[in-house]
């Protein structure tokens, strides 16, 4: 499995290719777009009566004396599929925050459209972002038919629109427009309220450019490399366009699914092919492989008793795991820090946590249990055994309330879509994009408020062109991209400053702003080498090991830590690679002194020990002769540990940031490994700091 990974790295790869391979064309990504709607400080003002009425025109209940011009008039309207109804509901969400600024009552759509457009959730008042809430109170007070609206129910007075309150509005209504299908895509013209400087291009940092446009922000994003997207990257492998980084999220939260359904994606998720993972073990002086048991979460079995959990730790392993059934919980469980390996081991012993919990950690995190934090990697599973009264009730329950299917899913194409959406919706949005864009220091404004963010000189090379996915939206995305790689200004003053980067970048920049940051420096993540093959071998077609395969940590014979079987896991990638060819991926990165060496070896080292690993662990002999393509791409200090107090450590940081208005932290570093846990956080952060 490969691990779920975000900030932008020092990355180097060596690519092999064979035979060339015939790559069906990407799922043509449209942007529908409008330019009635600009967003300036000039933007015409939006009110609840246009926003109901244009909502009415979109359900089919157009009021007479609000026309639509016939050249916007579709021949036929479809039903409103789901995505664009979440789409218009998030529109609605954003014209309620944009209007945060003159009305405290949010902007109902009419009853008559409820069955069209979700009701919006409840937004965040200014008085309760400003005190860091998440939400405020509930405003009273029905939403009826604007065409019935009295004078007496409007706001009797208005106060002047701000440009970040208008800009807002205006984006609002670009996204409304979206949702309804309009056709134009002429950008906008560029915001004009504050400007705000994101550091750092990888996916939190994108997703933090965006928030800011949308709450009217000029945005500058400079990216120290030649790619933004950090971790979630594209390459191409015989004729295969595929990820070279993050190839799917967790689903136990609906953060990932809600930005791809906003960037038009969200017909486009998918979910793994049955088979599931698989286990590589070491029982006495043999190998072999083992189905990873269904019931568990990172490893740890909602049914210790179970067929697989019994094979897999023997039978004197499994009744030491069945003790936790019986076993009283102590009111100190939940007290003080403890990791996810001391709790795993006290409540079900040591053969749970070497062959089934440790596999999963590590191929995941790149990390020991006995390091990492249990409340930063299994959030809430203290509580949970404390009130069930064992581990395994504990992990039963929290599986059982999961939302239903795969604990995982992807993007038809690759998540390297992510990227392009991502850019090609910031490039539309204004935003400034800059790559090979160093930052070299960063320190409070002298002479006003706000950041001096200084940037190291730089010269554009000839491989800086972004990677994208091949459809219209990204081809442009790209070639907008690339005229901004040459170098920006030396220095910007900005307004506000989001640190989007690694912790150790974070880190020095911070330290021009307040030396008291140095001390929270967090340790470097591991290194990661991932060796893709492409291979000629039918005999994979029936997939004999699912999804992919795991390894404990007290195998010695191989040297990955992990095999991702792609065409089995991925149904689109089996149809683009065609019968009898297979994608496999092996990272490399194991915790014991040994296997781990191998990250550092070269391209040629890592090719032979990828197909003796790849034969090992599928039981067949695959050789050179097999192979048609063959990358490897290396992340250097990628995965960042969330180790014991995690949630103490990011809380100080966070505090300290707090005390510099206008500065913001987000990335993995703190959030934690995971496209989900990046992408919640850093829209939380942003949407209570950036209005």
């Amino acid at each position: 499995m490969v691990p779920h990974v975000e900030e932008q790295p020092r990355r180097g790869r060596a690519r092999e290719t064979g035979e060339d391979r015939a790559v069906p064309d990407s799922q043509a990504a449209s942007d529908p777009r409008t330019g009635d709607e600009r967003a300036s400080s000039s933007a015409p003002e939006v009110t609840p009566a246009s926003v109901a009425e244009t909502l009415q025109a979109e359900a089919g209940d157009q009021p007479a004396e609000v026309p639509e011009p016939e050249q916007e008039k579709p021949a036929a309207k479809a039903r409103r599929s789901p995505v664009a109804s979440n789409a218009a509901a998030h529109a609605m969400r954003l014209l309620n925050r944009a209007r945060g600024t003159e009305a405290a009552a949010p902007v109902a759509a009419p009853e008559s459209l409820t069955d069209h457009v979700p009701a919006p959730e409840q937004e965040v008042a200014p008085e309760a972002a400003s005190a860091g809430t998440e939400s405020g109170q509930e405003q009273s007070g029905a939403a009826s038919p604007v065409a019935e609206k009295t004078e007496a129910q409007r706001p009797a007075a208005r106060t002047r629109r701000t440009p970040v309150a208008s800009n807002a509005a205006a984006h609002a209504m670009r996204l409304l427009n979206l949702a309804r299908g309009a056709e134009s895509t002429a950008p906008d013209k560029a915001p004009s309220g504050p400007l705000a400087v994101v550091i750092g291009g990888g996916i939190s940092g994108l997703v933090a450019a965006r928030e800011l446009a949308i709450s009217g922000h000029r945005v500058q994003l400079h990216e120290a490399s030649a790619t933004f997207g950090g971790c979630v990257q594209l390459h191409e492998v015989a004729g295969l366009r595929l990820d070279a980084g993050a190839e799917s999220f967790a689903t136990r939260s609906t953060a990932v699914a809600d930005l791809l359904g906003e960037l038009g994606l969200g017909q486009d998720i998918i979910t793994p092919q049955p088979g599931g993972a698989w286990l590589y073990l070491k029982r006495g002086t043999e190998h072999g492989a083992q189905p990873l048991p269904a019931t568990g979460i990172l490893g740890i079995p909602g049914d210790p008793w179970a067929e697989e959990v019994r094979s897999a730790v023997g039978r004197a392993g499994a009744l030491r795991a069945a003790a936790d059934l019986i076993t009283p919980v102590s009111k100190k469980l939940v007290e003080g820090q403890m990791s996810l390996g001391a709790l795993v081991r006290s409540r079900m012993g040591s053969a749970v946590l070497q062959n089934l919990v440790t596999p999963v950690v590590s191929g995941v995190h790149s990390a020991d249990p006995d390091t990492l934090d249990v409340d930063a990697i299994a959030p809430g599973l203290r509580a949970a055994v404390l009130k069930h009264g064992s581990l395994a009730r504990a992990v039963a329950s929290m599986r059982a309330a999961a939302p239903a299917g795969s604990a995982v899913a992807s993007v038809k194409g690759g998540m390297n879509k992510l990227v392009s959406a991502l850019v090609a919706d910031l490039l539309e949005a204004g935003v400034e994009l800059f790559a090979n864009s160093l930052v070299a220091g960063l320190e409070p404004h002298e002479e006003a408020t706000g950041f001096l963010v200084r940037l190291a000189p730089a010269e554009p090379t000839a491989e800086a062109e972004p990677e994208h996915g091949r459809n219209a939206k990204a081809d442009k995305a790209a070639k907008a991209a690339k005229q901004q790689l040459a170098p920006g200004p030396h220095e910007v003053h900005a307004d506000r400053v989001v640190l989007a980067t690694g912790g150790g970048p974070a880190i020095d920049l911070l330290a021009g702003i307040d030396a008291a940051f140095e001390p929270h420096r967090p340790s470097s993540g591991a290194g990661i080498a991932l060796v893709t093959l492409v291979i000629d071998k039918p005999e994979l077609d029936d997939a004999p090991r699912g999804t992919g395969l795991l390894v404990a940590p007290s195998v010695e014979n191989v040297g990955a830590k992990a095999l991702t079987h792609a065409t089995a896991k991925w149904q689109w990638l089996g149809d683009a690679s065609g019968p009898g060819s297979h994608v496999l991926r092996l990272s490399y990165g194991r915790l014991n002194d040994v296997a781990s060496a191998l990250v550092n070896a070269d391209d040629n080292s890592l090719r032979s020990s990828a197909l003796k690993d790849a034969s090992l662990l599928l039981g067949l002999d695959i050789t050179s002769g097999d192979v048609l393509g063959f990358d490897v791409v290396r992340y250097s200090g990628a995965l960042p540990f969330a180790t014991t107090g995690h949630a103490k450590r990011v809380a100080e940081i966070r505090a300290l940031a707090d005390t510099h208005p206008g500065l913001d932290l987000v990335g993995a570093w703190l959030a934690g490994t995971g496209l989900a846990a990046v992408i919640a956080d850093t829209r939380k952060r942003l949407r209570i700091t950036a209005s």
